[in-house]
């Protein structure tokens, strides 16, 4: 009799937990829809920075907008522009989209800009087609990161991202490598899709980007306007909005140090970890500012980040050669290997795994000599943040890109 009793009382329970969860399916859906233009951002570099400027164009042309961005410190911003941090007590998860909707929603939006936070390939598209249900879907681009979740290869990044496409809605990527993935899943969901051409971004002027407080990438700023125009934002009203945008804490910055009778000039990369990112920075930084400086590569490693680690590795030795490469965080020895076997020569190699903050700015100092040129990659988090804090504090003044 015992038997019966309890399967009857677990089929009582597995009835009433799906009866709840459909109730709360149909009640966030109901929520969603109180909420006009629903905006996701997706993509491996530049989302937050894509959040961000859409967000800004919007307000700019005088739309009541939210805004959730995931990036160096999550934060929500409401419809007066006020930023409030996201605090996690047990880390990210994505059922904190669910609850970041049902905020925004309590604030009467027109519109709200989500940057998705998912990186598994079925929580990418878990999260578009039953959390955010978006009616318009962008992705700024499809690189060789988080492999060991997205990958192996970059087109399979590409087809993960591909998940958070929206269904018959409209969807803007800057992405031209694969846009073949995108084009394919736009039409498998009845979606128009946007294209940025190259054209398009190369009419951006550098007078333009100049104007901005931090250095941004034009490809950015154009996926950012036409997004702005589709949803009714004149081009010159949305720029405007964009301009006065302040940078996010992982911003590229190009800092100017004069320190113990130093000349050094620092940029804060540390948001760049894709190879292809990453050596297109180097390359510019080390065109427009080494010129007669020592150049430092400074890697910050992650033990629980390994590709990004192993891809650097592989692609620096095609870069410009610096004069040190300074390794700090977690997990270095994955890069020294890779780089040492790809022919970075060793004695160009200073490892300082765990190294405490101190330790590593003084070494930088040591190895800078009367000039030096810092870019500082790979990783924000890790220690990332504090070197990049250490130069801010200290800077005389700031650089464009």
């Amino acid at each position: 009799m015992v038997i019966p009793n309890t399967v009857g009382i677990v089929l009582a329970l597995w009835c009433f937990l799906v009866l709840v969860g459909l109730f709360e399916a149909w009640r966030h859906r109901a929520l969603v829809r109180k909420i006009p233009v629903r905006i996701h951002v997706n993509g491996t570099r530049g989302k937050t920075s894509v959040t961000r400027l859409i967000t800004a164009g919007l307000r700019g042309g005088g739309k009541r907008v939210c805004a959730k961005t995931t990036g160096s410190a999550a934060a929500l911003t409401d419809p007066e522009g006020i930023e409030f941090p996201i605090y996690r007590i047990s880390g990210a998860n994505i059922i904190e989209q669910m609850r970041t909707m049902k905020r925004m929603a309590s604030l009467q939006p027109e519109i709200v800009v989500i940057e998705c936070m998912a990186l598994q390939p079925h929580y990418q598209s878990l999260s578009e087609l039953r959390m955010i249900r978006s009616t318009i879907g962008v992705i700024t681009n499809a690189r060789p990161d988080h492999l060991e979740v997205m990958g192996p290869g970059e087109r399979d990044v590409a087809l993960a991202l591909a998940g958070s496409v929206p269904v018959k809605g409209d969807f803007f990527t800057a992405e031209r490598d694969l846009l073949d993935v995108f084009e394919h899943a736009t039409q498998d969901r009845g979606t128009t899709l946007h294209p940025v051409k190259l054209e398009q971004v190369e009419a951006i002027s550098e007078e333009t980007m100049a104007k901005f407080t931090y250095a941004e990438h034009a490809e950015n700023v154009e996926l950012a306007l036409q997004v702005c125009e589709h949803v009714g934002v004149e081009r010159e009203a949305a720029l405007k909005g964009m301009l006065a945008l302040e940078p996010e804490a992982g911003a590229m910055q190009v800092l100017k140090v004069n320190y113990f009778q130093r000349d050094i000039t620092f940029v804060n990369a540390f948001a760049a970890n894709d190879p292809e990112s990453t050596g297109r920075i180097w390359e510019q930084m080390v065109e427009k500012h080494g010129n007669e400086r020592r150049r430092i590569l400074l890697i910050n490693c992650r033990a629980d980040r390994p590709h990004r680690s192993q891809q650097l590795a592989q692609a620096a030795p095609d870069w410009p050669p610096a004069d040190k490469y300074i390794l700090m965080g977690s997990g270095t020895l994955l890069f020294v290997r890779e780089a040492v076997k790809r022919g970075i020569p060793a004695d160009k190699l200073l490892i300082m795994e765990n190294a405490a903050m101190v330790d590593i700015t003084e070494s930088l100092l040591e190895e800078s000599g009367n000039r030096a040129l810092v870019v500082g990659v790979c990783n924000i988090h890790g220690g990332g943040e504090d070197v990049a804090r250490f130069f801010q504090n200290r800077a005389i003044s700031k650089d464009d890109l």
